[in-house]
C-alpha cells in the first residue's frame, strides 16, 4: 500500500512539475527583434499582411514591423536570399522549390483559392472552353499562373484548330493596356488587376468588360478530384523558420486579419489604398469580394498542397525542385 501511495506521489510531482514549467514558458516573453519584414506583391494575398502592419499584430516581437513590396517571384528569390525580408506573400510552389533546393524554408499557410480571373470584351466568351481559337493574354512568365494554365491546356489537349493562342505580355500592366485599347479582346489577370482594369474601363466609358470565370472554377471542372487550387500563402523565410513560435504567431495574426478583410472589405480597401495609392478604393473592394480569401494553417492544406504538387510535378518539376517537400515544410 506504502509503495502504491508512493507512486501516486511521485506521479502528481511531476505532473506538477509539468505544469509549472509550461506556466513558466507561457510566462517568459517572446524573444524580440530589432526588425521584422513582411514582403508580398500588389495582389490579394498582401492584404491581410498590411493589416497586421497597421494593428501591430506582432508587437511581442519586434517594435519595428515593416512592409515591403516585391515585383516578380525572380525579385523575391532575391531578396528572400539577402535576407531582406522575413515573411513573404509566395505562390504555393515557390517555397516548395526553395525547400527542395536545401534552404529550410517553411510554408505557413495557404490564404488565396481563387485569385485569377478571365476576363473578356467577346459576350460570346462564357468560359474558358470558350476561347478556343481564340487570343488570351497572359501576363505571367515562368510563373505559377503561367504553369496551371499550360497544365489545364495540357489536359484538355489543346488540339490544332481549338488552341488557345497564348500571348504573354511582360506584366499585368501591359495587359490593361492592350485591353483597354482593343488590341485585345480576353485577358487572364490576378486579383485586384482584374478589377482594376474593369474599373478603369469603366470610367474611359469603354465598351463592356465581362468578369468570365475563376481558374479555380475551371481547375475544380477539369481535376474535380482535386478541386481546390491552393494558388498563395505566407512562407517563412530560413533565417526566421527555425522561430516556431514566431512562425506561430505571424500563422495566426494573418488568419485574423485576412478574416477582417472578408468582413470588412470597404474598410480593407482604405487601407491598402493608404498603403498602395495608385489602387482605387471601389477596385480593391470588388476584387475582395470577388475572391476566394480564406486562410488554412499549410498542415491542414497539405493534402490539396501534395495534390497540385504531383499534377505539376509530372511535366513541370522544375517548379517544385522535382519532388514533395518534407512533412516539417508544412507550418511551425
Amino acid at each position: 500500500m506504502q509503495s502504491l501511495w508512493n507512486k501516486v506521489r511521485a506521479g502528481l510531482a511531476a505532473l506538477l512539475a509539468a505544469a509549472l514549467c509550461a506556466a513558466i514558458a507561457q510566462a517568459q516573453p517572446a524573444a524580440k527583434y530589432e526588425k521584422i519584414t513582411l514582403a508580398g506583391p500588389t495582389a490579394l494575398v498582401s492584404f491581410p499582411l498590411l493589416h497586421m502592419l497597421e494593428t501591430g499584430a506582432l508587437n511581442d516581437y519586434t517594435d519595428r514591423l515593416e512592409f515591403r513590396l516585391w515585383q516578380s517571384p525572380d525579385q523575391l528569390r532575391v531578396l528572400l536570399a539577402k535576407k531582406e525580408i522575413d515573411f513573404s506573400a509566395a505562390p504555393s510552389n515557390l517555397p516548395a522549390l526553395m525547400a527542395n533546393r536545401g534552404e529550410p524554408v517553411r510554408l505557413l499557410n495557404i490564404s488565396v483559392w481563387g485569385i485569377l480571373w478571365l476576363v473578356s470584351r467577346d459576350p460570346s466568351v462564357k468560359s474558358f472552353s470558350d476561347l478556343a481559337g481564340k487570343e488570351l493574354l497572359l501576363p505571367f512568365h515562368r510563373d505559377l499562373p503561367s504553369v496551371l494554365v499550360d497544365t489545364l491546356l495540357a489536359a484538355d489537349g489543346n488540339e490544332p484548330g481549338n488552341r488557345i493562342q497564348l500571348r504573354r505580355t511582360r506584366a499585368s500592366e501591359d495587359a490593361i493596356a492592350l485591353m483597354l485599347t482593343g488590341q485585345s479582346q480576353n485577358a487572364l489577370l490576378v486579383e485586384p488587376t482584374a478589377s482594376l482594369l474593369m474599373w478603369r474601363n469603366e470610367q474611359q466609358g469603354g465598351a463592356p468588360l465581362y468578369r468570365v470565370e475563376s481558374l479555380e472554377d475551371t481547375w475544380r471542372a477539369r481535376f474535380p478530384d482535386q478541386a481546390d487550387l491552393p494558388q498563395a500563402g505566407i512562407m517563412a523565410n530560413s533565417n526566421v523558420a527555425g522561430d516556431l513560435a514566431l512562425s506561430r504567431a505571424v500563422e495566426r495574426a494573418y488568419a485574423e486579419s485576412a478574416d477582417w478583410c472578408v468582413r470588412h472589405a470597404r474598410a480593407c480597401a482604405e487601407m491598402v489604398n493608404r498603403h498602395i495609392p495608385h489602387l482605387p478604393v471601389p477596385a480593391v473592394e470588388n476584387a475582395i469580394k470577388s475572391t476566394r480569401l480564406e486562410s488554412r494553417p499549410a498542415s491542414e492544406a497539405r493534402p490539396q498542397l501534395e495534390a497540385l504538387y504531383t499534377l505539376l510535378g509530372k511535366d513541370y518539376p522544375q517548379a517544385i525542385g522535382g519532388r514533395l517537400p518534407d512533412a516539417g515544410f508544412y507550418g511551425p
